[in-house]
């Protein structure tokens, strides 16, 4: 598991083949603008970073598909740990469509070919 404010296509790429095979489960802090990589649970993540100091409702989780990089299909809206009906998001996506914008400018700014 790592915590990061930039990471290579190639590292994630390395991450996926070592775990998934084809993804990355990542963690991202909407306020800190940071995200942890490369565990085997969303919820494995979220932990790191509640104790790193974030906040509940600024993480969300999401999936890395490196090898879709630059297309619709590189970060994928899907964890258990999204589910959180007192923030009005009932699904394992993300359902608010400016929140998938901001969660997608982040990792737009963290990973790098």
């Amino acid at each position: 598991m790592k915590k990061v404010t930039h990471i290579t296509l190639a590292e994630l790429a390395e991450m996926a083949q070592q775990r998934y095979g084809d993804l990355v489960k990542a963690v991202v802090d909407i306020e800190q603008r940071c995200m942890v990589v490369d565990a085997e649970m969303h919820a494995d993540e979220e932990t790191y970073l509640l104790e790193s100091g974030s906040r509940q409702e600024n993480l969300w989780g999401i999936n890395l598909y490196p090898e879709d990089f630059g297309s619709d299909d590189f970060v994928e809206f899907d964890s258990m740990i999204n589910i959180r009906p007192s923030q009005g998001n009932r699904s394992r996506s993300v359902e608010d469509a400016s929140l998938q914008k901001l969660i997608l400018d982040i990792v737009a700014e963290l990973v790098h070919e």
